[in-house]
């Protein structure tokens, strides 16, 4: 099975269970849900907010979280939903769309929203006051923000020091870029800056900006949280967005949109290690063509795992502490094991993730009464 085939397109043994499609025209409401696998609980993913997403994507994305909470060892299975619109619209009418979306779904009781790219932990707010049930919310009511907090960069930090080991490379003092510099990318970024790392590159959707002695992380998320560009921030070279993939570094973070390194374009990649931030980001033909020069690519269905663990952990009752303490103990062990399995039988990584995923989805479809 190719991983990046849509799952509406080979509808295999472990799903799509549920496709739903939304339509409200007279408010501009156009979404999709994806619940793709339930067999270890309630399916829990985020709700991504985009003009050009689509059916395809929202099903691969579903996917992915299915493959991402069996591996994590989450009570849940895999879903996600996709609403078209620009998520930088206007306050009022993104409350409106994202409100009237919490409604049309509200009967889907096995899928559980979160946070994804273009909404937040106040969209979040909005969807618990509709239906009563969501994922990352506030802290002012109860929640475990997240995207806050850093829990997906966190995550992708925990990673990379376990996959370190495999390349013989020390995290201080290892050159970062990060691809996508929002609310996974910056954190990342902080986290490998306490880890002695140093940030050589970052890109958002206007530039990429490049320094090879290093850039202030601090400085740059700064700028980025008072709402401004890379392309405006003062120190550094500026690039094309997209130059950020072939900047000369130890490790690469993708964490913006999908299929950002593709086989037309993965040959520019330079780094030694590539642990994404972000869903689908590298293509299965990519991901074997860097595979087979030497790049290690961590799946990200392993590397990026810490929001929907902190997401679970806080839908469970669980403090920020405790959320933490799960991201750290569950993608350090499921990395180790991952590439453990990958050695011994001389597999790609995601091949190995993606059995140890499975392995665990199809044990628990055995007490369905229809499997």
């Amino acid at each position: 099975m190719n991983m990046n085939e849509p799952a509406f397109r080979f509808g295999d043994d472990l799903g799509p269970k549920t496709i739903l499609h939304v339509y409200h025209p007279a408010i501009g409401l156009k979404g999709i849900v994806v619940v793709d696998n339930v067999a270890i609980g309630p399916a829990i993913g985020g709700v991504r907010m985009a003009p050009d997403v689509s059916l395809e994507e929202c099903c691969r994305l579903a996917r992915a979280m299915t493959l991402k909470n069996a591996a994590a060892g989450l009570p849940h299975g895999g879903g996600k939903s996709v609403v078209f619109g620009d998520p930088s619209m206007d306050p009022v009418a993104k409350e409106k769309l994202i409100r009237a979306f919490a409604k049309a779904i509200e009967f889907l009781t096995d899928y559980i929203p979160g946070p994804d790219m273009g909404t937040d932990e106040v969209a979040m707010a909005w969807v618990k006051d509709e239906i009563g049930r969501c994922a990352g919310l506030p802290k002012a009511v109860g929640g475990i923000p997240l995207d806050e907090i850093g829990a997906t960069g966190f995550g992708v930090v925990c990673c990379a020091d376990v996959a370190k080991s495999d390349l013989q490379l020390s995290l201080e003092g290892a050159r970062v870029a990060v691809q996508g510099f929002g609310a996974v990318g910056k954190h990342a970024a902080r986290f490998f800056a306490d880890k002695g790392a140093i940030l050589v590159a970052a890109a958002d959707s206007s530039a990429t900006v490049h320094d090879a002695a290093g850039i202030d992380v601090a400085a740059l998320i700064e700028h980025k949280n008072a709402g401004q560009r890379i392309r405006d921030f003062e120190a550094g070279k500026k690039l094309d967005r997209d130059a950020v993939i072939g900047i000369d570094c130890d490790v690469l973070v993708p964490a913006a949109r999908p299929d950002v390194i593709r086989a037309d374009n993965q040959d520019t990649v330079k780094a030694k290690l590539i642990v994404p931030g972000a869903n689908i980001g590298i293509t299965d033909e990519a991901e074997l063509m860097l595979h087979e020069r030497g790049v290690l690519c961590i799946p990200d269905f392993i590397a990026n795992a810490g929001g929907v663990i902190c997401a679970a952990i806080e839908y469970a009752g669980g403090t920020e502490r405790q959320a933490f303490d799960a991201i750290a103990e569950k993608i350090r062990a499921n990395t180790a094991e991952m590439l453990e399995r990958a050695r011994r039988q001389r597999i790609q990584p995601r091949e190995a993730a993606v059995a140890m995923a499975r392995e665990r989805v199809v044990s628990a479809m055995q007490y369905q009464r229809f499997h």
